[in-house]
């Protein structure tokens, strides 16, 4: 299924309280959030593999060989029934008086079965009995009679009645609306994990391979898509029969019913197609370019050409998985396959090629080659998401894509892997709700980090031939994480490749446990050893746990910078400690760990080293890799809130930032500066926390600007997008007059914002403007039929820093008279508070004169009650607490049916949260900056002070 993504490329940390707790904050989204949910974000609890009698398992009886399945629907109606009939051609293994089979949501079964090892076999009739909870059709002889014996074949017919469902899953019912107001139906299906057997009674288990032959009778008018191409001499009008299937999962069979609009290609003899709803052929171009690129690169990669003769991918309306990596149809929610030219992002773009790789890297990790059970959900998924960023920087070498997995995937598998709740990649489930709420961290992230250090550490060489080994050898079956190690294995064996023991050891050192190691690296300057140590890193220094694994270490100095090598030079052999005499750097030299920062771990430095590696970095930051770069500062970061090193490294490590042009360092960076700037903007020195940002980033935003540059490197769309958010959130006053120039050009004289910009060009280009372009932009909200634009207007405008701008933008939730909906109506605080310190002002002074107005919106909900427990979020001041619990002593008293009996436990829990982050981290952070503006000699101290007086000038010339 589609990768898991935890948002665009970003994520925001925030830093622990009280104990120095790492916990997450909701990410500044810079796209769309997480691609594929297959269950909520719970976790199993492990277990050993169960196939005792009264499991969920399917009984090991019998086994299917083939499917015929011919399903009937008129859902160009809309009409939601379907009929069905199943020919299962199935082997007994082991005698058995019933036959046991996957069912969902069907009924009205009637069900026969003749033999096939005879000339003139005999129907006989079967009892169907079918048992609820574990979905189980069980058929026995309706008549007494003997058992199926072992090594019989038999075919079963099972006529039946299903309901299209409207959840998204099984065999279900979707809808578009075209540009004309009309309604169109179409029927299509999302079968994994356990929802074939919605469609079809079946084994519905991944190991359970057969072959499948499907026929759909629909109205002429429709045409009918499937995993092969149709077979022409066998259909007819409003009959499509597909070409039969070969040895595959049920959860992989896919078919669509619809009057949906293709475009096709064509490269290396693999005709390719891309379908969705009527009109949006000219979006599909991109879609169906990077699907021809991405699979030539992937079956390159592989030595191992695409199995089917045709690979589709059609685009649903609503479709909850995200994507589907159904073999030869993948199939994806719309808005993950359109793009143009004129009003698409470059993020989207890029995500759409990575979604792509994702499926279409199952196509052989899990299509080709399954997984025997849902334990080795990451075999597949691991791969798909690894692969993602493999086939990118194939097809695309331009974009640097291994940069956005720096910050996407790899520093998301380290946050989640780091918690308590983290599980073994390998992981045992059993039921359907198991089996979903696998689809998480645990089964992509890490185990496509992992997969990745060993990729680097092994040699490029040694993992690719291992896949190939592993595909050919296991092609059209299914397998365990043990079948891919024996080919990793005999890859390193037959390439002369020595490891330090068997990849077996090695491997499931690491898929077997949860979490991951933090090595500290001690040197000894004189001697001129090293001296790494490891345990599983988690926030708690002080906790006493044992967990080792097999380590690969590389490394890079001062004199020897060359970051193209990461094959493995020593490992750390599942022990807690080793020396490593033979680095070779002097005592005046750094050592960096990792190179390229391939390793799936977190490196933790003595003192000096990180004084070496600082005073380095900021003479000469290009002899260190862009990820290198950026995980020195996330890993100090880390180590800061869990109190492993102190705010003045990490502040004096930041500082080399006005030499950074890269994407990947100024994310990372973007992330520790939101965090610190979340709680400091409220307060009295909070302006010299911005001289400092603004000293950092003004070298760099003077480079990017506002405005994409024809030819300029792919990833810069990227860093501008992080720059104008930073710089104008502290207060750069060439962000602001930049961006409110692009805003004014467009608005007046229709100077085309790019796709990319318009949600920072909007944001920042309101952050000080006049009155007029605040007013426009109003109107534009209320005047707007796009719930797209509607959004960024809302989202904008509470970027103001001009109370009055606030106030009247906040007033619009209480004009029921207007165009905003509900939620709109509900979503405009928000928008205020979480922006600024004058956000949360202003958003205290409405509800001080209007919060019954407020409260009294809706007769459903508690909006006022959301509202005041979302403002305490963002509450860091004295000032502002004052202010926030007197209005709820006011709300409590005047009008309590307004909100819930535990908002002031909320409240005061929130804030003394805050307070304590404060407690701890402010003094360190502001005093060191102050005391670095000081010695520096900064002209920004004394800018700061011009800048608030210009400003207390400039608001009053526009109050008169």
């Amino acid at each position: 299924m589609a990768r898991w993504l935890l948002n665009s490329f970003s994520l925001i940390l925030l830093l622990a309280v009280g104990s120095l707790q790492a916990r997450l904050i909701l990410p500044l989204s810079l796209d769309d959030g997480q691609l594929e949910t297959k269950g909520a974000a719970l976790y199993a609890t492990p277990r050993v593999d169960d196939n005792s009698a009264g499991n969920y398992r399917l009984p090991n009886t019998t086994e299917p060989e083939s499917y015929n399945v011919e399903l009937w629907t008129n859902v160009h109606t809309g009409d939601d029934q379907f009929n069905g009939i199943v020919n299962i051609d199935i082997r007994v293994l082991n005698e058995t008086s019933n036959i046991t089979l996957h069912y969902r949501q069907t009924s009205n079964f009637e069900a026969s079965i003749i033999s096939r090892d005879v000339v003139t076999p005999t129907s006989i009739p079967l009892t169907v009995t079918t048992e609820l909870q574990r979905e189980f059709l069980v058929l026995t002889r309706t008549t007494a009679g003997e058992a199926f014996g072992a090594n019989t074949n038999w075919t079963i017919t099972i006529k039946y009645n299903g309901t299209h469902r409207t959840d998204m899953g099984g065999f279900y019912l979707s809808s578009y609306t075209d540009d004309d107001g009309k309604q169109h139906f179409l029927a299509t299906t999302q079968f994994e994990s356990t929802n074939a057997r919605h469609a079809f009674p079946c084994y519905d288990e991944p190991a359970r391979r057969a072959n499948f032959t499907i026929t759909i009778h629909h109205d002429a008018s429709y045409t009918a898509i499937s995993n092969m191409p149709v077979n022409t001499a066998a259909s007819s009008s409003g009959v499509t029969v597909f070409q039969t299937t070969p040895k595959m999962s049920t959860y992989l069979v896919a078919f669509i019913v619809s009057d949906f609009e293709s475009t096709t290609g064509e490269l290396n003899g693999l005709r390719q197609r891309v379908f969705s709803r009527k009109g949006k052929q000219d979006q599909q171009e991109w879609a169906l370019w990077s699907g021809l690129v991405v699979e030539a690169s992937l079956a390159g990669y592989f030595g191992v050409p695409f199995a089917l003769p045709k690979l589709d991918q059609a685009g649903i309306p609503d479709f909850s998985a995200g994507a589907m990596e159904n073999w030869g149809l993948a199939t994806y929610r719309e808005q993950y396959m359109w793009w143009n030219e004129q009003n698409s992002t470059i993020n989207l773009k890029t995500n759409i090629a990575n979604i792509i790789g994702h499926e279409y890297a199952h196509m052989w990790f899990g299509d080709l080659v399954s997984v025997k059970w849902w334990t080795y959900l990451w075999l597949k998924e691991g791969f798909a998401t690894l692969f993602s960023y493999e086939s990118n920087d194939i097809a695309f070498p331009l974009w640097d894509t291994y940069q956005i997995y720096h910050v996407n995937d790899y520093n998301s598998a380290l946050l989640n892997d780091a918690l308590a709740s983290a599980v073994p990649m390998t992981h045992y489930v059993q039921t359907p709700s198991e089996i979903s709420n696998r689809y998480n961290t645990f089964s992509y992230a890490k185990p496509a980090s992992v997969l990745y250090m060993f990729k680097n550490a092994w040699s490029d060489k040694v993992f690719r031939t291992g896949l190939n080994k592993y595909l050919t050898k296991n092609q059209y079956t299914s397998c365990d994480e043990w079948d891919l190690f024996a080919s990793f294995q005999e890859s390193a064996d037959e390439l002369g490749f020595k490891l330090p023991t068997t990849v077996d050891n090695i491997f499931s050192s690491w898929s077997h446990q949860a979490g991951y190691p933090l090595l500290t690296v001690t040197r000894n300057y004189e001697a001129g050893t090293i001296t790494i140590t490891q345990k599983r890193y988690v926030a708690n220094k002080s906790d006493t746990n044992t967990a080792t694994w097999y380590v690969p270490l590389n490394f890079a100095t001062a004199s020897k910078y060359d970051y193209r090598n990461t094959t493995a030079t020593h490992y750390l052999l599942n022990v807690t400690e080793t020396v490593i005499s033979d680095v070779d750097a002097s005592s005046t030299e750094y050592i960096i760990v990792n190179i390229q920062n391939s390793g799936y771990f977190r490196t933790l430095y003595d003192i000096p080293n990180y004084g070496l590696i600082t005073s380095a970095l900021k003479s000469q930051p290009h002899r260190f890799h862009p990820r290198n770069r950026a995980q020195l500062l996330y890993d100090t970061y880390i180590f800061v809130t869990t109190d492993r090193l102190s705010h003045s490294i990490l502040l004096e490590l930041l500082g080399y930032l006005v030499n950074e042009q890269q994407y990947a360092p100024w994310s990372t960076a973007n992330t520790i500066l939101t965090v610190y700037d979340r709680y400091l903007r409220g307060d009295d020195s909070y302006y010299h926390f911005q001289d400092f940002v603004r000293g950092l980033i003004e070298p760099i935003f003077d480079k990017i600007g506002v405005n994409e540059i024809p030819g300029e490197h792919y990833l810069n769309n990227y860093l501008r997008i992080v720059l104008v958010s930073l710089a104008c959130q502290v207060g750069s006053n060439d962000c602001y007059s930049q961006s409110a120039k692009k805003l004014s050009e467009y608005l007046y004289n229709g100077t085309a914002i790019e796709a990319t910009l318009k949600t920072q060009a909007y944001c920042a280009g309101l952050r000080s403007t006049t009155n007029d372009i605040y007013s426009r932009v109003q109107s534009d909200l209320l005047s707007s039929t796009d719930s797209t634009d509607r959004s960024l207007f809302i989202s904008s405008l509470g970027c103001s820093s001009s109370t009055s701008q606030l106030i009247g933008f906040l007033n619009l939730s209480l004009n029921t008279a207007n165009s905003l909906s509900s939620s709109e109506r509900f979503s405009l605080l928000n928008s205020a508070y979480s922006r600024s310190e004058i956000g949360v002002t202003a958003s205290l002074e409405f509800l001080e004169a209007s919060w019954l107005d407020y409260a009294k919106l809706s007769e459903t909900s508690k909006p006022l009650d959301s509202a005041l427990r979302g403002i305490a979020t963002y509450v860091v001041s004295e000032k502002q607490k004052t202010r926030l619990n007197a209005l709820v002593d006011v709300v409590k008293a005047e009008g309590p049916s307004y909100v819930n009996d535990d908002l002031s436990d909320t409240i005061d829990s929130r804030i003394t949260s805050n307070f304590a982050w404060l407690e701890v981290n402010r003094d360190p952070v502001l005093n060191w900056i102050e005391d670095s503006l000081r010695e520096n000699g900064s002209p920004s101290l004394t800018a700061s002070i011009t800048t608030i007086l210009v400003s207390a000038m400039a608001l009053l010339l526009f109050r008169l």
